[in-house]
Order: structure tokens, then sequence, then C-alpha cells
């Protein structure tokens, strides 16, 4: 059984508390990815977005961004404890929220996995559930 995710705006933040954000709009595209980059930056086998309307987030505190793909996509992070918040694309409408940074990501159930062919074996990959869903 699926729910729709609730519109109602979300709070989350870092490990530290140092970085706080309020995210609002309805949530987009929750998903594991196991991209090289996610499996580094989160130190395990994959790390799990949710995207919300870039104009409905908006940050407490400083991150600190780094390019994981120079000139397209960047990571944002706390420059204290370290914690991966999110993912911005150069010219995108929406941000990627890492969904660990959430305070109750309880009703975003990841709908696919990117990157699988980077996947570890040992660990079942995420369905893809986009069509099941809409069906």
């Amino acid at each position: 059984m699926t729910t729709t995710p609730s519109t109602a705006a979300r709070l989350g933040g870092c490990l530290c508390g140092s970085i706080r954000f309020e995210a609002a709009g309805l949530p987009d595209y929750p998903h594991t990815c196991s991209c090289p980059h996610c499996q580094k930056l989160g130190g395990g086998p994959m790390m799990s977005w949710v995207s919300f309307p870039l104009t409905g987030v908006v940050f407490t505190g400083e991150l600190a961004w780094f390019y994981t793909y120079p000139g397209e996509t960047k990571r944002g992070r706390c420059p204290v404890c370290g914690a991966q918040v999110c993912a911005l694309d150069d010219g995108a409408s929406s941000i990627a929220i890492n969904l660990s940074a959430l305070d109750d990501a309880s009703d975003l159930v990841p709908v696919n996995q990117s990157f699988r062919e980077t996947a570890v074996p040992w660990l079942a990959q995420v369905p893809d559930t986009r069509c099941a869903a809409a069906g």
C-alpha cells in the first residue's frame, strides 16, 4: 500500500544542529542512490534523497558546498559536523535533501534506486515502484 506524502512543511538539519532547514512543497522522487560519490560521501552502500522545490527550502546556518560533478552538481554539508544535507544541480528548480537530514521522513518511501550498476552485491536493491504506484 502506498500513501501520498504530506505537503506540509518539513523540518530537518545536520547532526550537530548548526544547519537547520524548512522544506515546503510536494516532495518529489524519494529514492536511493548507489553512485560512487554517494557511497564515499555517505560512508555506506547508498544514500537516500528526496527533492523539494528550491523556492520552498530555507536554510539556517551556512552550508559548505563541494562540487562532485564540476560545473553540474554540488553537495551541501555542515561545515561543523560534516553531515551531508543536500545536493543541488546548477540551474535546477529543485534541491535534493538527504532523507536522513529530515526530522521525520517516515512517509517518504524510496521508489527507485539510481546507479544500480555500482550497487554493492550483498544488499537488496530498492525496486522501481514508480509505474506500479501510478497504475
